[in-house]
């Protein structure tokens, strides 16, 4: 009897069930405009619902103003933004993937280049384009990093706003459609700055010891958790390690999921660093292949919490073996998805689960199964002219 590739088992989160277990990771695009979603970003995720993704993530979502990392990033701080964000998540179920939203705050990060102006601060070229700074906003007056803008350390009043806001944008994306939310607490953005010892210097219940900390994650996690509906699953993305010796540890990422978990957070998507410098730096890391596959593996068994592996996961059979193996229950792609938006698709026929184009689109998929009726062999994609 052949056993269904793991890749493509369905999974059952609350109320939701995705097709496989590839997900599309939040990846920004800066091409909003004042934070409404357009064409590109309708084109941009939809070819990964008709390419086969189970999940598919709308990039970081800001729930202020100025919680945007760049210009071009989206929000749902206000209605206008809702009808954009309904397109996307109406296209991708009706081709049958789960539309899914990172609700995040930039923080220190808020108000950078788009990153082919340089993806650090904003300077004079940037300004004469129109891309007006903003102070930031941070646990506390600590830059990013040297040349950047100092913070301005929130006070109570800015966290209660915050978590107003959290809550609202969260009725929004609900509103639009999407069934899975997810809470952005990783890459130096705020909710990380708060955990990072390197970036929280405050004293009061903000700061301090790891559960002052870890305080306004969860109250993020809990005000989210009680607008979204109870059969709707609710993810948390971390930076499960700093890559300092004084920065937040995979130990700290642990006791963080078993209190998430506790309070209805259902899935840890664990990606890594970023607390200092751009969202996307692995300063004290190696790069290769599954590098952050390690974080979901300890996350899922310590804390015994679904988790999401992401991080140069790129071919079929690796993500097969990470799901098998038990490292963890979803996997993400980011990039390669970029460059193949038919990966699961592809993985789907790699992997002995699609031989006549079966859960290809219909419009597409008719017709590959007919030139494969016809031919003496598949040729494999890239090696026809037809």
């Amino acid at each position: 009897m052949t056993t269904e590739p793991h890749l493509f088992q369905p999974l059952t989160l609350r109320g939701v069930t995705t097709r496989n277990r590839v997900v599309i990771s939040p990846m920004c695009q800066y091409s909003a405009h004042d934070g409404h979603m357009e064409d590109w970003h309708l084109a941009h995720l939809g070819r990964f619902a008709m390419g086969g993704a189970g999940i598919i993530f709308t990039e970081a979502t800001a729930v202020q103003k100025r919680g945007r990392i760049t210009h071009g990033c989206p929000g749902l701080w206000t209605d206008s933004q809702i009808p954009g964000h309904a397109r996307i998540a109406q296209f991708a179920l009706r081709n049958g993937a789960i539309p899914a939203i990172q609700l995040g705050h930039a923080g220190r990060k808020g108000g950078m280049q788009r990153p082919w102006f340089g993806n650090g601060p904003l300077d004079d070229a940037d300004i004469a384009r129109g891309d007006m700074p903003w102070t930031p906003v941070g646990p506390s007056a600590v830059p990013v990093a040297e040349g950047w803008p100092e913070p301005h350390a929130m006070t109570k009043a800015d966290i209660d706003a915050l978590l107003d806001d959290y809550a609202s944008a969260t009725a929004r994306a609900l509103a639009a459609g999407y069934k899975i939310a997810e809470i952005h607490g990783a890459h130096g953005y705020l909710v990380h700055s708060f955990l990072s010892p390197l970036s929280n210097q405050r004293t009061d219940e903000y700061g301090g010891d790891l559960s002052g900390r870890m305080r306004l994650a969860l109250e993020i996690a809990q005000k989210v958790r009680a607008v979204w509906p109870d059969d709707l699953p609710l993810f948390f993305r971390t930076s499960a390690v700093d890559g300092h010796p004084d920065g937040w540890s995979l130990e700290d990422t642990v006791v963080l999921a078993r209190e998430l978990n506790r309070i209805g957070v259902d899935v840890m998507d664990c990606s890594s660093s970023g607390i200092a410098g751009s969202a996307t730096s692995s300063k004290g890391q190696k790069r290769q292949p599954g590098f952050q596959v390690g974080y979901a593996e300890r996350v899922r068994k310590d804390a015994d919490m679904t988790t999401m592996a992401v991080g140069l996961i790129t071919h079929p059979q690796q993500a097969e073996n990470i799901l098998a193996e038990g490292s963890a229950d979803l996997i993400a792609i980011g990039r390669e998805a970029l460059v193949d938006p038919n990966w699961a698709l592809h993985a789907a026929r790699d992997l002995g689960h699609d031989t006549m184009f079966e859960t290809w689109p219909e419009q597409s998929g008719w017709w590959l199964a007919g030139r494969q009726k016809t031919s003496e062999f598949y040729v494999p994609k890239g090696d026809d002219d037809s």
